[in-house]
């Protein structure tokens, strides 16, 4: 809630704009407009120190210094990090037009990579592993239609993934 938080910048504090475009990640003319009443009228504003965003001690020394920075605490700052590497292990939305192709990236993977389990080809292809134990066992509905075909090539993953649950195979089944 950027704009929510701009307006108590704006309301309760003698923050520059600019100060208070940067640390909302607005632009500054947005802001001006916020504090003209022109831009989010019908928003209340959201405190930031409530919510644990800033500190009263950081908004004063920013007070006092129009050049420094509003930063973020520490608290809300490894939240942050903590869901964006937690974002990186999501699994990715595969358009409709690709997801006709995941049998065939499946088929792919059991036919070169014999060494991969069910669990990993279904987290690599974003597919079940009922779906690929089908595949496996040749009982999949659509079982004549389905031919393999690199799943690098159908984008539907690359290839550093690829090699990287390559990699864990093996060493799993090295030891």
């Amino acid at each position: 809630m950027p704009k929510a938080t701009a307006i108590w910048l704006i309301d309760n504090t003698s923050l520059t704009f600019e100060q208070i475009a940067i640390f909302c990640g607005m632009h500054l003319l947005e802001v001006k407009g916020i504090a003209d009443g022109h831009v989010a009228e019908n928003i209340t504003g959201l405190n930031p120190i409530q919510i644990g965003q800033l500190t009263k001690d950081e908004i004063k020394k920013c007070e006092g210094d129009p050049n420094s920075k509003l930063r973020l605490t520490e608290a809300i700052t490894t939240i942050i990090e903590a869901n964006q590497k937690s974002n990186i292990k999501k699994a990715k939305y595969t358009p409709v037009a690709r997801r006709e192709n995941k049998p065939n990236a499946i088929a792919w993977l059991i036919k070169n990579c014999p060494e991969m389990n069910e669990k990993q080809i279904a987290r690599l292809v974003g597919s079940t592993t009922p779906t690929v134990l089908s595949i496996k066992n040749r009982t999949h509905w659509d079982m004549p239609n389905i031919t393999p075909k690199d799943p690098v090539l159908l984008g539907i993953c690359s290839r550093i993934d690829l090699e990287h649950q390559l990699t864990i195979a093996r060493t799993a089944a090295e030891s």
